[in-house]
């Protein structure tokens, strides 16, 4: 209800707010979330780590952004993996004394700001740090770097593992954007974290009338999202599929590939609605901690095929908005692009499920989460609490 978030955003207009994230030198989904905080609050202060205003996302072209003392070291923008022993003293060194409430987004440093006494720090923690804890192992392996210098990461990776588990300690209260991101924070810091999805762009996506031309997947081409899966299939299957985006996967998958399916590189927001607009359905392979694109394409009324891990198990409701495939295989992908029947599927109850994950939605539960951080909805409880733990040292 519009209602509820004015009135809590009329309560939060005295206070000076802060926004945090770790960096802005790409434009990915948390920078998107990012940026959906900057339109909740246009008027906070940013801060970041680093920022490369050729990579962030458009929402910051002109804004000010505050950045820690790694923004003027050399090459910095542009190689930050390089300075990564040195985040967790640059994110503590990052100034909040003029501030009451600070809004951090955060994968993997800015969780760990330090606010004084009298403020709050609310964190949307989109996954544990992956290189210290999920993907501690595979990052190893994957660095380029010789290996000499290698030979002494495990050790610094254990070392700022011990300052990660106290930086997730620090926030007042945190959310996060999936169940599965909900058990990792369990797991590793051994915490509660409240879900909110992050918001998707259902309001520029409109429901499409076409039949549909070909399937289409795509996102950051990089190993993890398994579109290999998907252009092996596409290549036995001879069915049209169109791939957007770019990254290092890009060479092999068009070595894969079989000669319908087409590869289209990085798109615009509005080249990919069309795109969207004209699918047959979208192909999700990977494991993600939601999954955007896949909520995208069902705001075109567009049905998903998914591995039904992670995510895609909050965001896909089987038989109504998609698809779910049992095995991470090229074969139960082919299976289930066979056994595809549209007249299976509404897309108007495809869109009308979208809906849920919202801008709007996401903006009602995030200042909702900050209200009860802040005690706003009962000032008379914030004050007895604040009564009783002045005097609790005499009560007893």
């Amino acid at each position: 209800m519009p209602e509820i978030a004015d009135n809590i955003k009329s309560k939060l207009s005295n206070l000076r707010i802060a926004l945090v994230h770790d960096y802005l030198v790409q434009d990915g989904g948390a920078e998107r979330v990012f940026a959906a905080f900057n339109k909740i609050f246009p008027e906070s202060d940013t801060h970041v780590l680093l920022h490369n205003p050729k990579k962030s996302h458009k929402e910051f072209a002109d804004k000010k952004i505050h950045t820690s003392f790694l923004q003027k070291w050399p090459l910095a923008k542009r190689y930050y993996e390089w300075y990564l022993p040195l985040m967790p003293l640059a994110v503590e060194h990052l100034d909040f004394s003029d501030y009451d409430l600070a809004l951090s987004s955060s994968s993997s440093f800015a969780k760990g700001i330090i606010v004084p006494a009298h403020a709050k720090h609310v964190c949307y923690l989109h996954t544990p740090t992956r290189f210290l804890w999920e993907n501690r192992i595979n990052y190893l392996a994957d660095l380029p770097h010789p290996a000499f210098v290698r030979a002494g990461l495990p050790w610094l990776l254990h070392r700022m593992r011990g300052w990660d588990k106290q930086a997730s300690e620090r926030a007042d209260s945190m959310l996060t954007n999936s169940q599965t991101s909900r058990r990792r924070i369990k797991r590793y810091y051994n915490r509660d974290a409240q879900v909110i999805h992050p918001p998707v762009d259902t309001e520029h996506i409109h429901l499409s009338r076409h039949d549909g031309e070909y399937w289409l997947a795509g996102g950051r081409l990089v190993p993890y999202k398994r579109f290999d899966l998907v252009v092996k299939a596409f290549a036995k299957l001879n069915v049209p599929l169109i791939i957007f985006g770019t990254g290092p996967e890009l060479k092999k998958l068009k070595r894969l590939a079989g000669h319908r399916t087409k590869f289209v590189g990085a798109v615009s927001d509005l080249e990919k609605i069309r795109l969207y607009r004209r699918a047959i359905g979208f192909i999700n392979p990977q494991v993600e901690d939601f999954g955007i694109t896949a909520v995208e394409a069902m705001s075109a009324g567009r049905p998903v095929i998914a591995y039904g891990i992670g995510g895609a198990a909050e965001t896909v409701l089987p038989d109504k908005t998609g698809k779910f495939i049992d095995y991470q295989t090229w074969e139960d992908i082919g299976d289930a692009v066979i056994r595809h029947n549209p007249a299976d599927y509404d897309p108007k109850a495809i869109r009308e499920f979208a809906e849920s994950f919202s801008h709007a939605n996401f903006e009602k539960k995030i200042l909702q989460a900050i209200a009860s951080t802040l005690r706003l909805e009962d000032p008379i409880e914030e004050e007895l609490a604040l009564i009783e733990d002045t005097y609790a040292p005499y009560l007893n």
